[in-house]
């Protein structure tokens, strides 16, 4: 007989985070097609979403993290649990959520002892190689990558003086983009709308003349090499670091030697801290609450939950991306539902013990098993 499925939604815990996973509206939806979710009390206060709206949805509110983790089979979360959540951790529990395990070792270690099937909202990859869960984060994060810098290279705020988009008779403000893709194309999108002139590096040269096309020639592409991400830094007001490889730690792009050339009083944000960081010199994680430390009078902006600065877009945005996902997971169970749908398979990264993600192995030198062998295949 299957599992009856009890979905929790925990208060996210993390730093400054003030996002929820999943909105009284798409709760609503689950709970018409028969599932109870369970949604810990002031879980979607910092998104704006009150307790009696998740009532009238369907919810029921629960006092404690631990009755929640108690009760609820599937944890639906925003971040990565944390410290004080493993020991909450049950056997064959599914924990969904961001996880960014490359750089969690004991949090990779912990679902392991527990014999937890974490699924990692960044893993989820459709056919076509898209990543549905990353996209709406990445979009955000982009598009607030330049609203920061913007604000930031405002000399009341340590800046340069330099207004982005400049006026006539005076050169716009300088942004320059490593990576290409969903973060640095809102990137691309928000800064050329502001007005500036706009670079973006990628080793995808395919992806460069998509980038071309998109937005009508109006920004410069350079192919990503050492030479050109001296030089191309050495302009910038605004540097983005928006390279990431999913499951693995992010490459680095820009030495410190690097940064010590660039204009004083300039912004670097490294979208990619949250799997390591493509700037050298992003030694420390920062917070919301305070965003930037100065380095070799560069300004440095490396918050790892960017998007919480925009909490009810972005929990509306994540909510229904993974929706869907969840449905299924209700539809057919935990265990059938990663037999069925690959989507979900693809972002398992361990399971009842085993590392199923071969990067997430090579990254801590643990052995790897293919998930195909601990669930056996899809169903006919």
């Amino acid at each position: 007989m299957k599992m009856k499925t009890v979905f929790g939604i925990p208060k996210e815990l993390k730093t400054d985070e003030t996002r929820v996973a999943l909105t009284p509206d798409c709760i609503s939806m689950l709970t018409k097609e028969g599932y109870e979710v369970l949604v810990e009390a002031d879980a979607g206060k910092l998104s704006g979403f009150t307790d009696e709206q998740y009532i009238k949805s369907g919810a029921e509110i629960i006092s404690t993290n631990k009755e929640l983790w108690d009760r609820a089979n599937i944890i639906v979360k925003v971040k990565e649990p944390q410290k004080s959540e493993y020991g909450l951790f049950k056997e064959d529990q599914v924990i969904f959520s961001y996880m960014h395990l490359a750089v969690e070792e004991e949090l990779t270690r912990e679902l392991l002892k527990k014999k937890v099937c974490a699924i990692a909202s960044e893993s989820v990859e459709t056919a076509n190689k898209e990543l549905p869960l990353l996209r709406p984060m990445s979009e955000v994060a982009g598009r607030l990558s330049i609203q920061l810098g913007a604000n930031y290279l405002e000399s009341v705020n340590g800046g340069s003086g330099v207004l982005l988009g400049g006026v006539p008779g005076v050169h716009p403000g300088k942004v320059v983009i490593l990576g290409g893709g969903v973060v640095g194309a809102n990137a691309a999108k928000v800064a050329l709308g502001m007005g500036a002139d706009v670079s973006v590096l990628d080793i995808n040269s395919k992806r460069l003349a998509d980038l071309d096309l998109l937005f009508n020639g109006q920004l410069k592409t350079h192919y990503c090499n050492p030479y050109t991400i001296k030089e191309e830094c050495k302009k910038a007001d605004i540097l983005v670091g928006a390279v990431l490889l999913p499951g693995r730690k992010a490459p680095k792009l820009v030495s410190a030697d690097i940064v010590k050339e660039m204009k004083k009083g300039s912004f670097i944000i490294d979208v990619a801290i949250d799997q390591g960081g493509n700037i050298e010199t992003m030694d420390r994680i920062t917070t919301l609450k305070d965003p930037v430390y100065e380095k070799y009078g560069i300004l440095h902006c490396a918050v790892p939950n960017l998007p919480s600065l925009t909490p009810r877009t972005s929990s509306f945005a994540y909510s229904y991306a993974i929706l869907p996902y969840v449905q299924k997971i209700g539809e057919y169970g935990a265990f059938m539902a990663l037999k069925e749908n690959e989507s979900l398979r693809m972002g398992v990264n361990t399971f009842r013990g085993e590392v199923t993600s071969e990067s997430l192995a090579e990254t801590f030198g643990l052995n790897h098993t293919e998930i195909s062998l601990l669930i056996g295949f899809k169903v006919a």
